[in-house]
């Protein structure tokens, strides 16, 4: 899987691991902060989720234009520090509302500046012709590689928040922060319920009704200092990865050239302008397509947030609780590989002996862990965001080995289709949804009472539909980028890149309109829309796969 590519795919790959891993970190708690700090509605917080992410990448556009004269890395450069300011600035613990929305843009435009140009770049490497037939396996790996800084991401931001909270003498509560709100406001119906949960504090002085306020301050206080931290984690992750890019640049600075020059063995490239129109036509007939795909995919950080703290089970067993444990975690997927490599066919005895070795070791700290575990351990909503990039991480493998195959016997399916088919594999994720969701309150009928569903369902639901839409994004997300850096007319691909990610934050954009339906609708309907939108996206993308493969010349 990694034999033949560029050391330059290792060190781009983990430059935008920190950045990722930033960016992952605030994008598990983005929704929690708000609603703890402002006590803003969950419909008001997914409108505003949605517009922030539809910059990050809406800005991609401007990003390729800046890149493609000022230069790849140069840009890439000033998106890093542009970000590395926006995520300090919002790690204040003074922050107003109204300022809310500076640093959040600053964010917007470094990551603008940043993620698309990082791609060209990699795209850019495998320009040469040893390399060519590796891009869309290269892109698979690159993709991978920055989830898993995603991965920890969650860990981390739930670390910090927990840290506050018990400096304060506070557990952490999922009913607590939407309470405490509406009790400031004077708008709690369930006071009674309020000051039970409140006296049950490890530190609690709360004796009356007449602590309730004092408590609310102190807990929201809390609280929300720890997600400040989580922001500051972001603004070093991106700080750390300023200094890889930096110090790796030998690996791809052969690659980091604009236009058509002529750089170690790629020979200049021109195209017809009737061609170059053509492959434009077929990359936003593309772009148009997928933006139904975000929709989809970015309901992660709002309502399938708002799923997990609102309507999922927040006490486990002890089993369930090792997929939430992080060191649990770690040696369950160091015993899966472990296992891999004993029984894998070709391993030398090295590798074999490796295998066992992670075997016995994982599978050891894992029993350990789990005994030591009580029969009900609570999770929390931020460690949900931790399956996708772990399954990422673990089906990336899987997808480069399956399309290898077909690849061998002349039957894998163009970019094109790829994509259509993962447009599939999106709204069965959301079938997933809506049977999980059948019958349970909808978010109206919890907006008095500012607390979770009254019937809970298994994490499980949630698991299972991570799962889903990873092998959805794995279909489409890389095979998107591979195909952009494929077709895009040579002096236009920032330009074209840009495009990609603009239209992604259209569909981010999109995706936060969805907190009209999630506040008037029943749940399982708000999960019905986005698995029919994604359904017929999916149609779409397949009717046009032969016009596109035939404009792009991949067929």
């Amino acid at each position: 899987m990694f034999k033949g590519h560029p050391a330059g795919l290792f060190a781009l790959g983990l430059s935008n691991m920190g950045e990722r891993f930033g960016y992952y970190t605030v994008m598990s708690i983005f929704a929690l902060f708000m609603g703890a700090k402002f006590g803003w509605s969950d419909e008001k917080i997914i409108v505003v989720f949605g517009c922030f992410i539809g910059g990050v990448y809406g800005l991609g556009v401007f990003g390729g234009l800046v890149a493609d004269k000022l230069g790849y890395g140069r840009t890439i450069l000033v998106g890093i520090i542009t970000m590395a300011v926006g995520y300090a600035l919002m790690a204040l613990a003074g922050l107003p509302a109204w300022f809310l929305f500076i640093p959040l843009g600053v964010i917007a435009i470094g990551t603008g500046l940043f993620k698309g140009n990082v791609v060209v770049i990699l795209g850019k490497l495998y320009e040469q012709e040893q390399y060519k037939k590796l891009q869309d396996a290269a892109f698979n790996i690159y993709y991978m590689g920055i989830n898993i800084g995603a991965f920890f991401a969650p860990f981390a931001a739930t670390g910090a928040r927990n840290y506050f909270l018990e400096r304060a003498g506070f557990t952490y509560d999922a009913n607590l922060p939407g309470m405490a709100n509406r009790f400031l406001e004077g708008k709690l119906d369930n006071v009674p319920e309020f000051l039970k949960l409140a006296q049950a504090q490890s530190d609690s002085h709360v004796r009356s009704v007449g602590d309730l306020a004092a408590f609310s301050h102190d807990y929201l206080g809390a609280l929300t200092n720890g997600y400040h931290a989580g922001w500051g984690i972001a603004a070093v992750s991106v700080v750390v990865s300023m200094f890889v890019f930096l110090a790796s640049r030998r690996y791809y600075k052969h690659a980091d050239y604009r236009g058509v020059k002529k750089v170690e063995g790629v020979a200049a490239v021109e195209i017809p302008r009737e061609q170059a129109r053509q492959r434009v036509v077929a990359l936003f007939l593309v772009f148009s397509v997928v933006v139904f795909f975000w929709v989809v995919f970015q309901q992660a950080g709002s309502t399938l947030t708002f799923f997990a703290k609102n309507y999922t089970q927040s006490q486990v067993g002890r089993f369930t609780n090792a997929l939430f444990d992080l060191p649990a975690f770690l040696a369950l997927i160091g015993a899966i590989i472990g296992f891999v490599l004993l029984v894998g066919r070709g391993g030398s005895g090295t590798k074999r002996g490796v295998g066992a070795l992670l075997l016995v070791a994982g599978g050891a700290i894992a029993a350990w862990r789990l005994l030591g575990f009580d029969a009900q351990n609570q999770i929390t909503a931020e460690l949900f965001q931790s399956f996708n990039p772990i399954f990422v991480v673990f089906l990336t493998p899987v997808v480069v080995w399956f399309f290898a195959r077909l690849e061998k016997r002349g039957k894998e399916p163009t970019a094109p289709k790829k994509i259509a088919y993962g447009m599939f594999v999106g709204a069965a994720a959301y079938l997933v949804m809506v049977i999980a969701s059948y019958g349970l309150a909808s978010p109206a009928a919890l907006k008095a009472t500012g607390g979770v569903s009254p019937a809970l369902v298994t994490p499980y639901w949630l698991i299972s539909m991570y799962f889903t839409l990873t092998i959805a994004e794995l279909l489409l997300s890389p095979m998107g980028l591979s195909l952009v850096a494929k077709v895009a007319p040579p002096k236009m691909k920032g330009l074209m890149q840009g495009f990609w990610f603009a239209f992604t934050g259209l569909g981010n954009f999109l995706a936060g309109q969805v907190g009209s339906f999630y506040a008037r609708l029943e749940l399982w309907q708000t999960f019905l829309i986005l698995l029919v939108a994604c359904f017929l996206a999916a149609i779409l993308m397949l009717a046009a796969a032969r016009a596109v493969e035939r404009a792009a010349k991949l067929v």
